[in-house]
């Protein structure tokens, strides 16, 4: 099954930082005994391609109505040695800040809502730390990945429950869709001794069997994440390894039943800077209690078990997932044998399906989730979460519509009940016009309600609730796809640092924002011409505190006002090559908009070249002319980088 974007006109409408994806099938063609495909005859092929996160049922991306994308394994490969945050951070509507390289504390960002309220799904299982509530994106590599849808917008509520507010970003482990036995090994190095070890097996047989098993390291000295004006600055390099391992087994019963299981699974160490090992002034004195080389050990993981019932008018799924996100923080000399400790679980059990009517298909699902911390540094009572939901689709004629509705009740919070409404008509086979209103909601993290006050802990917090509009207009042809989205969203009770430092709140205290504002738009437009490719994205986006209070009419923090890309690319059988431009806007850092982050431009290149047809190679240049930028104050970005790797098949 091949996932894309919302037109099936173009395999290369995927996405707006598509790696070329034709090289690889037009390779492959070229190098075995089956006729050379043409180029140009290859958007044919892609008639019936499937995205699933949008409706929680396989639908044909031409009648999808919320905004989505899908990084594919093809534009994967133009990002080895990183990790998902480097990819996803890249694509439309999204920003994102970083203290440091690969490893460090990060938030990501996606039409105004931040990662707490981003839904994160490996294989369908939620995947994010309760303490804080974010998904750790950044020690997943994309080695172990197959590909990534993305659903923007807060439908995915009413199928999915909290945490679905900004969107959803689903992870499918490698192994989801085999086509024929190989076994892959990839090496590769880069700056800042940067180095990937990795191999890949995969095998499928006549009797419904297919596994794949996959494992990789990754290490690298890293650069000194704080900067000479940052707190506790500190000029040692500030390191990240990981060993990273997926497992993906599908056992077909009968012609109606299949059994499967799959995992990811990444274990890493990340070198911090410690806060107290010199004063926040200067002369910034080294403090003797601190741990000269601080670090912090993280355990993330998610697995799911499943048996599936199919026939042509039904299906029915039951699975039982479970994932973890262990974090030990060795900061001070104390803490040696006795470390900061967050060691989070989530146990999830759900029933899902569809029926076809004669008219439309229906969709449904129960699901219990199970929340658990075990922390050193402050208690939380488990969180139980029950839920079902229903949805009607239909895509008839020149017209798709969606209705989903959802209710959850939570152990510590009161009931709630979303909804989304959505429907696209088709003027011509090329111009689809649609809308959607949806209704979100997020119950506040662990850390956020419990955690100390130091870090703006504050147990008086409400959940989040939203309004979400979205109205789109879409023209595809052979030759090109463009989209214009526009969005409105209106929160309540958003959760926000105040700003304010106290003696008890030296970093903010974290409040309920009574009202804010965030609206946008958003436009992709791709275009292949013969063997060029090229495009664009753009966002404008305003996000404003609308309380009425000590805040109001102030931006939300780390929401830029306008980002771009653009990129080109060239395409032969054996070779792709791309040359992408991003700039991001300045923002402001804080709530109080005191703080501001200046504006920056990158230019990247990338490429993959098939040496022979066992043998590739992909390359990737950052930052290419240098640029000196920061995504949080204090904290340091990498200059110029690169990564080249080598991947060998036996098929």
């Amino acid at each position: 099954m091949v996932l894309s974007r919302s037109s099936s006109a173009t395999y290369l409408r995927l996405c707006i930082l598509s790696a070329l994806g034709v090289c690889a099938v037009s390779a492959t063609a070229a190098t075995t005994d089956i006729e050379v495909v043409n180029v140009k005859e290859l958007p044919q092929v892609e008639l019936d391609e499937i995205f699933v996160t949008a409706t929680r049922t396989p639908t044909k991306t031409r009648n999808v109505i919320a905004q989505t994308r899908v990084i594919d394994s093809e534009e994967l490969q133009h990002y080895q040695g990183q990790t998902v945050l480097d990819v996803i951070s890249r694509q439309p509507g999204f920003s994102h800040f970083s203290n440091g390289g690969t490893g460090t504390t990060n938030n990501l960002y996606i039409r105004g809502y931040d990662k707490r309220q981003t839904l994160v799904l490996v294989d369908g299982i939620r995947y994010s730390s309760v303490d804080d509530g974010g998904a750790a994106l950044n020690l997943l590599p994309t080695e172990q990945v197959e590909r990534i849808e993305v659903l923007y917008g807060a439908s995915g509520s009413s199928m999915y429950g909290a945490d679905a507010m900004g969107g959803v970003i689903q992870i499918f482990t490698k192994g989801s869709n085999i086509e024929k036995n190989q076994f892959s090994v990839t090496v590769g190095a880069g700056s800042h001794d940067h180095y990937l070890y990795g191999a890949t097996a995969q095998f499928r047989n006549k009797q419904g069997t297919s596994l794949s098993l996959s494992a990789s390291r990754n290490e690298t000295k890293g650069f000194s994440a704080v900067s000479p004006d940052g707190y506790g600055y500190n000029k040692d390099d500030d390191g990240f390894k990981s060993n990273n391992y997926s497992l993906n087994l599908n056992q077909r019963v009968n012609d109606v039943v299949t059994v499967g299981m799959s995992g990811l699974y990444a274990e890493s160490t990340t070198d911090i800077d410690s806060a107290d090992q010199y004063n926040w002034q200067p002369p910034y004195e080294k403090l003797e209690s601190a741990l000269p080389d601080a670090y912090a050990d993280q355990k993330n993981g998610v697995a799911n078990a499943y048996v599936q019932y199919k026939d042509f008018e039904k299906t029915a799924k039951l699975t039982y997932g479970y994932s973890v996100a262990d974090s030990s923080t060795y900061e001070y000399e104390s803490s040696i044998g006795n470390p900061d400790k967050y060691d989070t679980t989530q146990q999830q059990i759900n029933l899902t399906g569809d029926y076809k009517l004669p008219f439309g298909t229906a969709v449904y699902g129960v699901e219990h989730l199970k929340q658990k911390l075990d922390s050193s540094i402050y208690e939380a009572d488990d969180r139980k979460v029950t839920g079902g939901y229903l949805g009607y689709l239909l895509s008839k004629d020149n017209i798709d519509a969606q209705v989903n509705v959802r209710h959850d009740d939570y152990s510590d919070f009161d009931s709630e009940t979303t909804y989304n409404l959505g429907a696209a008509y088709r003027f011509t086979p090329e111009l689809r016009v649609g809308a959607n209103y949806a209704t979100g909601y997020r119950a506040p993290s662990f850390t956020q309600l419990f955690g100390p006050t130091s870090w703006g802990g504050n147990p008086n917090l409400s959940p989040e609730t939203s309004d979400n509009y979205e109205a789109f207009i879409e023209y595809d042809t052979l030759l090109q796809s463009t989209r214009l989205t526009g969005y409105n969203n209106k929160v309540e009770n958003l959760i926000a640092s105040d700003g304010i430092n106290t003696t008890d709140y030296p970093y903010g205290k974290n409040i309920n924002i009574d009202k804010s504002k965030i609206k946008g738009i958003t436009l992709t437009s791709d275009w292949n011409i013969d063997n060029y490719l090229f495009g664009l994205s753009y966002d404008y986006q305003k996000a404003k505190d609308d309380s009425g209070k000590a805040n109001d009419g102030n931006d939300l923090p780390i929401r830029p006002e306008h980002k771009g890309l653009t990129y080109i690319g060239y395409q032969l059988l054996d070779i792709d090559i791309r040359a992408e431009y991003q700039y991001v806007d300045d923002y402001y850092y804080n709530a109080t908009n005191t703080i501001k982050v200046d504006s920056y431009n990158l230019v990247n290149i990338s490429g993959n070249y098939q040496l022979t047809p066992n043998l590739s190679m992909s390359a990737r240049l950052n930052n290419v002319f240098n640029e000196k930028y920061v995504t949080a104050p204090g904290y340091n970005t990498d200059g110029t980088n690169f990564f080249t790797s080598l991947t060998y098949n036996w098929f």
